[in-house]
């Protein structure tokens, strides 16, 4: 289901498939991924070491809540490589891309937010979300990759502030940021039982070995 769309699709290249997304900014990339043409339309490869949200779709995301008119808050958008290929899916819609390094916003805006209209940087701590500007209305999808120790917890914050009703959270578990001295199955329970108990349902967890360690992706709904 995930490749029946042309902005999301597998391509056979030199033998072996990838992962790639229709390149909404043409001839322009954002971390040396490989540019393909297929049919006159070209594509990025979509590197899974370098993006988590692509290691979980290849590693059986059953359900990738995003469409061509999503409206999408990113928290911790580092320098913008996932953020670029969300950028090629919801190609009619709009990425809020909170990052709070200013350093690394910079290369957020000028790999990606410059050559993107669908992508709003924001310099922020995502703590701070009662701070974010532009955000006009309820977003479709919260999506949190953030090193803290309570990931989850500013991640629900957005989701209150922001998430409409039936909406998506895709929530990075960084174990070893939560908790270096416990297993990171049990931590990854811990975080997705927090999400629960605040009235997620939780539709799918995929860990993300061998493209990164200790980390796991969940899907969870908004009631």
């Amino acid at each position: 289901m995930l490749f029946e769309g042309k902005y999301l699709r597998k391509v056979s290249i030199d033998g072996e498939e990838r992962l790639c997304t229709r390149n909404l900014a043409k001839g322009i990339q954002v971390y040396g991924e490989q540019l393909v043409s297929i049919d006159g339309v070209e594509y990025r490869v979509w590197d899974p070491f370098r993006s988590k949200l692509a290691a979980a779709i290849l590693k059986g995301l059953s359900h990738l809540p995003i469409n061509t008119d999503s409206k999408i808050l990113y928290l911790g958008a580092s320098t913008g490589t996932t953020v670029s290929h969300i950028s090629d899916i919801v190609c009619n819609g709009v990425i809020y891309a909170v990052e709070h390094s200013p350093r690394v916003a910079r290369e957020l805006i000028e790999r990606v937010a410059k050559h993107r209209d669908n992508v709003i940087p924001i310099v922020e701590d995502a703590r701070r979300y009662e701070s974010y500007f532009g955000i006009a209305g309820k977003v479709d999808l919260v999506y949190c990759d953030i090193a803290q120790q309570d990931q989850t917890e500013i991640a629900l914050a957005n989701c209150k502030a922001y998430l409409k009703h039936g909406g998506y959270l895709m929530l990075i578990v960084k174990s070893r940021s939560i908790d270096v001295t416990k297993e990171p199955e049990s931590i990854v329970k811990a975080e997705v039982n927090k999400l629960k108990s605040n009235g997620f349902s939780v539709e799918q967890i995929i860990y993300l070995e061998p493209f990164d360690k200790d980390h796991a992706l969940v899907l969870a709904r908004y009631p």
